[in-house]
């Protein structure tokens, strides 16, 4: 009690400073209609300023978790978009309506990832994520995010992966031209990480520039139709035999942040009878 009145004491003058002060505010603003308008419309516009940084900062927090939503979504539509073209395509008119609304349930199963690791001015770029063997990664497993391809599963741990993407000479990818149904091979040779050449198309192969490509499902790894890129140029092969196709990638690199791993047992059925039909073909047949 004694430190409160030597508090009061010494500040006494400041005090009955910031009481007067206070009070003639107070009777100013309640009582004269100019000056309340003007205090009401500033404290307004502050408590407006106020509002917006917070929202502000709470999308800032939120746009990481909205973002792997989306991308999320659009690799769901992608493919789904994909499958019921495809289906439609094969069906007559009667029955592509209940087709249509068939499909629309169907769909990879992914696992979503976080990349924790990247690189894309070397030559053999690697990608490491934040799913594991104990998430259900396995080795061979194809990647992608929300734009198109990112690579395959490499190596595994228990809580992580490597991945090498398409910015890797290692990378070897059976892509397509969509809606043209030539095939080639998908390769990076370094340079530029935007782009990319697919290799052994056919020289009776009709296309245009800005076609898109896509995979084409032979590899056991990606399901067919998923996105590549875009053709730039063409030139001959060294041969002569066949074109290179220099490639627009779609995925940039550079900016990669969420991806998914595809699980789906479709593929590895694929996988597993093309590995069996291998070794037997290795062991001569018996």
């Amino acid at each position: 009690m004694r430190n409160l009145l030597d508090f009061l004491a010494k500040y006494n003058y400041w005090l009955v400073f910031i009481l007067l002060e206070t009070a003639g505010m107070t009777l100013l603003f309640k009582y004269n209609s100019y000056q309340s308008s003007v205090w009401f419309s500033s404290a307004n516009v502050v408590v407006g300023k106020v509002y917006e940084a917070t929202s502000w900062v709470e999308t800032f927090l939120n746009m990481s978790q909205a973002n792997e939503i989306l991308t999320h979504r659009n690799i769901i539509l992608e493919q789904r978009g994909r499958a019921m073209e495809e289906r439609l395509a094969a069906l007559g008119s009667d029955e592509a309506t209940g087709e249509a609304a068939r499909m629309g349930s169907e769909g990879y199963e992914m696992i979503a990832a976080k990349v924790v690791s990247n690189s894309v001015n070397r030559a053999d770029n690697l990608i490491t994520i934040d799913k594991g063997s104990a998430d259900g990664v396995e080795k061979d497993m194809g990647v992608v995010c929300g734009n198109g391809i990112v690579g395959t599963v490499y190596l595994i741990s228990e809580h992580y992966s490597v991945v090498i993407p398409v910015l890797n000479h290692m990378s070897n990818i059976s892509v397509m031209i969509k809606d043209r149904g030539y095939y080639g091979y998908l390769h990076w040779t370094g340079g530029d990480p935007m782009k990319a050449s697919v290799d052994d198309v056919p020289r009776h192969a009709c296309f245009n520039i800005g076609d898109l490509i896509v995979t084409s499902g032979y590899s056991a790894i990606f399901p067919p139709g998923v996105l590549v890129g875009r053709v730039k140029h063409v030139f001959n092969s060294a041969d002569g035999l066949s074109y290179r196709i220099e490639v627009t990638l779609s995925t940039d690199f550079s900016c990669l942040r969420d991806v998914y791993v595809i699980t789906d047992s479709r593929i590895k059925e694929q996988a597993s009878i093309m590995r069996a039909a291998t070794d037997s073909i290795r062991s001569g047949g018996k």
